[in-house]
């Protein structure tokens, strides 16, 4: 879908630290976080994806997606991950989706222990920074 859309996508390697999860809620979380980078990043585009593994008491993972242009204001991205709120509420649901993706990935992000969070992208975009704890 990102290459159909002409976004570029630069995966980084992922370190070797075991998760505990459910593989289909995640995978669901990760089409749900690149469907809104193809359906939202103008094009040409880029999307990258990055992982590293933090120590912070307990060891987790972050992952790092961030997409190039458009952003969103700075007021609508504590707002991303609401239920049904949609950055332009002009936008119908053929063209801007139904506004309930980030909630969902948020709700799989928690019930995995995690915690997930949107700030500006260096990209121009938007960063959506994932932390997932690591098995143990």
């Amino acid at each position: 879908a990102l290459s159909e859309a002409g976004i570029a996508l630069e995966l980084a390697p992922l370190p070797a630290l075991p998760l505990h999860g459910d593989a289909a809620r995640l995978g669901q979380l990760f089409n749900n976080l690149l469907s809104n980078c193809a359906r939202y990043t103008d094009s040409p585009g880029q999307v990258r994806v990055q992982t590293a593994s933090v120590q912070q008491g307990k060891d987790s993972l972050r992952i790092t997606i961030d997409d190039s242009a458009p952003g969103v204001p700075d007021d609508s991205l504590p707002r991303l991950f609401e239920r049904l709120y949609r950055v332009d509420s002009a936008r119908n649901r053929a063209a801007g989706g139904s506004g309930l993706g980030l909630s969902i990935a948020r709700s799989i992000v928690e019930a995995h222990g995690g915690h997930i969070s949107a700030a500006h992208s260096p990209l121009g975009g938007v960063r959506i920074t994932i932390e997932l704890p690591a098995a143990t």
